[in-house]
């Protein structure tokens, strides 16, 4: 027997579901990959996801704007990075451009100077400034910034 308990009606799946919302947004992908996981049928599944958006519970452009706005404060990721990861969500392009609009670009240039600034000293002992602004430039574009914006913020280094 399995450790699981496989939840196999709508009925019962309903207000486990809507626990699973309220607790965080998720995305479209992750609310029916969890319905799934519950038994559920196709039918079933779809039948889930139209109500849980009418409820509310659900909201493909709010999740998206929390997804991108959360992921650049607390990781300070750039907008290449948070871009892929929606898309790897199934978020649509509309949703991707409203997310990565809602980011303030003052805040987004101050975090990339403040991460350059910080990757640029803790490369202290590296002698060849070239070495250094090339270590610099592959460290913020992991990050997932523009390069031609990183790309004079770090030509602005010492």
């Amino acid at each position: 027997m399995s450790v699981f308990r496989k939840i196999s009606t709508k009925d019962l799946a309903l207000p486990k579901i809507r626990h699973y919302c309220s607790y965080q947004e998720r995305s479209h992908l992750e609310v029916q990959e969890k319905l799934y996981s519950f038994g559920l049928w196709k039918k079933e599944v779809q039948e889930i996801l139209s109500q849980m958006i009418e409820e509310n519970y659900r909201n493909e452009e709010r999740y998206a704007i929390q997804f991108a706005s959360g992921k650049f404060r607390m990781k300070q990721w750039g907008r290449i990075k948070i871009k892929y990861h929606l898309k790897q969500k199934g978020i649509s392009e509309y949703c991707m451009v409203k997310a990565l609009g809602a980011i303030d670009e003052g805040d987004y240039r101050k975090t990339l100077e403040k991460l350059a600034k910080q990757k640029w000293n803790s490369l202290g002992e590296e002698k060849n400034k070239f070495n250094k602004k090339k270590k610099v430039q592959d460290y913020l574009i992991q990050k997932g910034y523009e390069y031609p914006l990183l790309s004079a913020t770090v030509n602005d280094l010492p």
